[in-house]
């Protein structure tokens, strides 16, 4: 009989997950002309997904935030589905702006390309907002939470809207880039900007950039586990497959890490931590990998240490691969932070 246990919870979890993903899909909203830093981006539109049910009062939501360059679709998968209790809360995943799902230069056909308005995170932060209050009819959510990109948007929200959650989970997020999170933030627009098949964003046919796809593989882990999963001998092997990786529209990617340009929600506050934290309302729970090559950790030691928090470190070498919630502590912290 115990020999019968895991293989039914397997299934049980697995046809969860399933009917999840059938009775759930892309969703668009319309939430009209969207003023952001840069102009405005006429009739906006937000894709999102919910899976599970709102409450009476609308006040189960849990919230997650895309990754640079990921849309919701990525999101839709089991481990999410695990760590996140959807028959006690309603998931909605968002999708971020520029991503082609949502209003992006890729699929706007007044504002086609580089015609685009630029816009930062916070604006990428207040689409959200305006989706789940005015389109959707959330006043306050139980979490904001999101990985890499996700997670940035996560502390956007918890200055922008402090009221407007009771917990936030930032995963392999910052608070504020530092001078090493610019300065690859520069070497990637620059590598794109400065590729003549980009063409300053003039293309007819999106082009292959192999160099910026070799120079993210370098950075989205660390040298011990590349030299670990791609040995001397399987490096050629690697190396085609790299550079035979498609890659979404490039103007899109340009315009998410153009929001992104050195980000700092202390900027406001004088570049305080502890200032900035007074004005954080909602407990947070902070997931940081020691060893990643993408986004340092320090700051967000620093500022959990500031605001309180709880901070999860995680140390391994799959670098910002680490904050994937199929690590166990990072699964684990959001689990735990739900069921409390």
């Amino acid at each position: 009989m115990k020999k019968m246990i895991l293989p039914v919870l397997l299934f049980l979890a697995t046809l969860t997950y399933a009917q999840s993903r059938k009775d759930n899909h892309q969703q668009i909203a319309s939430i009209g002309d969207l003023k952001v830093s840069g102009g405005i981006i006429k009739d906006c539109k937000i894709g999102y997904r919910m899976f599970g049910k709102l409450n009476a009062d609308k006040s189960n939501a849990v919230v997650f935030l895309t990754w640079f360059g990921g849309v919701s679709r990525d999101l839709v998968n089991p481990t999410n589905f695990s760590a996140i209790d959807t028959t006690r809360y309603c998931l909605i995943i968002i999708d971020a702006l520029a991503d082609g799902v949502s209003s992006s230069p890729s699929n706007s056909k007044t504002q086609h390309g580089r015609k685009f308005p630029e816009f930062s995170a916070a604006d990428m932060i207040g689409s959200q907002y305006v989706l789940l209050t005015q389109n959707l009819g959330i006043k306050h959510v139980k979490a904001v939470m999101g990985i890499s990109m996700g997670g940035i948007q996560t502390f956007q929200w918890a200055v922008s809207y402090p009221d407007f959650m009771d917990l936030l989970i930032p995963i392999v997020g910052t608070p504020q880039f530092t001078s090493y999170d610019n300065m690859r933030g520069e070497i990637y627009r620059r590598l794109l900007e400065n590729d003549p098949e980009y063409n300053h964003g003039n293309y007819t046919v999106n082009p292959k950039i192999t160099i910026i796809n070799m120079f993210w593989e370098t950075v989205l882990t660390t040298p011990a586990e590349r030299v670990r999963s791609h040995p001397h001998d399987d490096f050629g092997r690697w190396l085609r497959d790299v550079e035979a990786q498609q890659h979404g529209d490039w103007n899109d990617t340009w315009y998410q890490s153009n929001a992104l340009a050195q980000f700092d929600i202390t900027k406001p506050y004088g570049g305080s931590f502890a200032e900035t934290a007074r004005h954080v309302k909602a407990k947070m729970i902070i997931v940081t990998c020691l060893q990643d090559h993408i986004v340092s950790p320090k700051p967000c030691i620093d500022f959990a240490k500031a605001v309180n928090a709880k901070l999860v470190e995680i140390d391994n070498d799959a670098g910002h691969l680490g904050g994937n919630l199929g690590n166990a502590d990072a699964h684990k912290a959001v689990v735990e932070a739900l069921a409390n």
